[in-house]
């Protein structure tokens, strides 16, 4: 049964029909790929980064990882920004704006001096842009004062988010990179700078293959290639982790700056793990390189249906929930320890669960030859490797809770806490 539910909110004062955009990237590049998002359900656009220059792109450019036949696994470019002219960029977020008014348009913009950023920030006001990005992050840029390099330098980030906010009243949105140690410096100069949002994460710097024949990484430009962005399903749990550190960051949070959230979102449930980190919308690129537009429908009924049976009547009821659980791991509770269960019924006694305790863990499996089934013993710490690699989903689940010691305070503790 089809469920409806009001996905709008709220960011940096401009109403968004859903929390979906296209992120600045190859899928949000033109008039035409907008406007059939916008079609499909898309909230809005991050549109692909504007420049003063025409990026000169190489070929190919593209390559993925892969884990035992599963394609896409992580997705890796050597694209810069727009390869249009800076004039006819604009020109379709003029168009855009005018023609789906109640879609949220959001200017990428990258310049290489102050200069350039006020310049660029300017022609964003005159196109109508609801909201303007900075992109300090791009990993691949043929020039170190554009890109990554200016992201991981907070002096940089603060005077060149200066510029575009004494260029412009419209909110700023710093986009950070994930290269770096700690994405808070730069974020507080960015906020400090004037900008009113952050978000995150670009891509990671990487190599994902080695060519056996040109002996140089993939994808390979004349025998040659190089270090740039990695995007996908692999880098999600790196985008959290830095949600998280931006969203509980005590300045950025007094000075109300809003989190726009990225990286390897695939699902409605990829989505809503940003969004109950405290993330206000979220931004997807690989995913549509993979299956199209029309993820986006199925992103807001699994929402949608989500909300439903929770109970939410918006998405304000939810977003940040997950915040408060996430806590140092000093401060961790290591009084006990969770045993596995194992459910004979559906065990298919591949054996994997022992095998990979007794090479990776603490031996803490015997194995039951006549009956190919495995027997938990005394040396086992609960750290639920096997309960990680067991391929029949529910065959090994938390069991028993063994305390190591018991605490002064002791409170009561749920099976449901290690669902």
């Amino acid at each position: 049964m089809a469920v409806k539910k009001d996905l709008s909110i709220n960011y940096l004062g401009v109403k968004c029909e859903n929390p979906f955009f296209l992120s600045s990237s190859p899928v949000g590049g033109n008039y035409d790929m907008v406007a059939k998002s916008f079609e499909m359900g898309w909230g809005g656009v991050f549109f692909k980064t504007i420049g003063i220059f025409v990026a000169d792109e190489c070929s190919p450019r593209f390559d993925n990882t892969n884990k035992e036949g599963l394609p896409w696994l992580g997705f890796k470019n050597m694209e810069q920004i727009s390869d249009k002219p800076t004039e006819q960029n604009f020109e379709y977020i003029y168009r855009l704006k005018r023609d789906y008014p109640d879609k949220v348009i959001v200017s990428t913009i990258m310049g290489s001096n102050d200069e350039e950023w006020s310049q660029l920030a300017k022609m964003s006001e005159q196109a109508g842009a609801d909201l303007i990005e900075g992109n300090f992050s791009c990993p691949q840029m043929t020039s170190h004062a554009m890109g990554s390099d200016v992201g991981s330098d907070p002096k940089l980030v603060e005077r060149y988010t200066r510029a575009v906010a004494k260029a412009t009243k419209i909110p700023f949105i710093a986009k950070m990179t994930p290269n770096i140690t700690t994405i808070e410096p730069p974020a507080r100069a960015a906020a400090k700078g004037g900008a009113k949002g952050v978000s995150a994460i670009n891509t990671v710097k990487s190599i994902t293959n080695i060519d056996l024949d040109n002996f140089t990484a993939l994808p390979v430009v004349n025998g040659k290639s190089s270090i740039s962005g990695y995007s996908g399903a692999a880098v999600r749990p790196i985008g959290l982790r830095f949600v998280a550190n931006l969203c509980q960051d005590a300045e950025l949070r007094e000075k109300g700056i809003e989190i726009s959230g990225i990286g390897g979102i695939e699902t409605w449930r990829d989505a809503l793990e940003f969004l109950l980190l405290g993330a206000r919308n979220v931004q997807v690129t690989t995913a549509i390189m993979q299956y199209g537009y029309r993820i986006v429908e199925d992103m807001a009924s699994g929402l949608s249906h989500w909300m439903d049976e929770r109970g939410y009547d918006s998405l304000e009821d939810f977003i940040g929930l997950a915040l408060p659980g996430i806590i140092p791991a000093e401060e961790l509770d290591r009084s006990f320890k969770v045993l596995p269960a194992f459910d004979y019924k559906t065990c298919v006694g591949c054996g994997r669960c022992y095998v990979s305790c007794y090479d990776g863990a603490h031996q803490a499996i015997d194995w039951d030859e006549k009956k190919r089934r495995p027997i938990l013993n005394d040396a086992c710490v609960g750290c639920h490797l096997c309960l990680n690699v067991c391929p029949v989903q529910g065959c090994i689940t938390p069991g028993e809770i063994e305390w190591k010691h018991r605490p002064k305070k002791t409170r009561p503790i749920t099976q449901l806490q290690y669902d």
